[in-house]
């Protein structure tokens, strides 16, 4: 039986490959050759690519919460300010055209009529606004989010916004125009 240490080599060696070549020019075969892990080894986790390249976007998300967590219960931490940089700085890198999640995420949006690909991105869409409305509402409870703010709603324009950068950035293929100053103010501005 594989390790995690194993699952993340797996995972890290993906995201080695398609920066390199690319999503739809990285194969299962690329994967298998770069980690020596054998075939059976790499299908005890996933069923093909694009579960793979699904798996990748969820564990973006999962590591982006585990630091806000450590950033919201560190003693330093007061108000919104900190929480918000590192919201802002992760959509910043995340939406750059140069992130290989924002290209797994264009690619797997190009693959939504295969009935598998599109169940797996709402699911990373449905992570993506649990955590989101997560956030607001641990705001919410440190006080510094007003009560009446209506947590779904607002996630789901913080990520509607976040996928549209992200689009707009492969569109244009340059990093965004926008700053992580201009995404903690516009995300204040919505948390009132």
């Amino acid at each position: 039986m594989m390790t995690n240490a194993s699952f993340q080599t797996i995972m890290d060696t993906t995201e080695a490959l398609i920066q390199e070549k690319g999503c739809r020019q990285t194969t299962l075969q690329d994967i298998i050759q770069r980690t020596g892990l054998s075939k059976g080894a790499i299908y005890h986790y996933v069923s093909g690519k694009d579960e793979l390249l699904g798996l990748v976007l969820k564990s973006r998300v999962e590591q982006i919460n585990a630091r806000f967590s450590e950033v919201v219960n560190s003693p330093n931490t007061s108000g919104l300010g900190n929480p918000l940089q590192l919201i802002a700085e992760g959509m910043i890198r995340s939406t750059s055209h140069l992130d290989v999640t924002n290209k797994i995420f264009i690619y797997l949006l190009s693959q939504m009529d295969n009935p598998k690909v599109a169940e797996m991105v709402q699911e990373v869409y449905g992570i993506t606004l649990q955590t989101c409305t997560r956030w607001i509402e641990v705001g919410k409870m440190h006080g510094v989010i007003p009560v009446e703010v209506e947590g779904t709603k607002i996630a789901e324009s913080l990520v509607m916004f976040m996928y549209g950068m992200r689009v707009q950035n492969m569109i244009m293929q340059e990093q965004s125009r926008m700053t992580v100053q201009d995404l903690i103010a516009f995300m204040s501005r919505s948390l009132r």
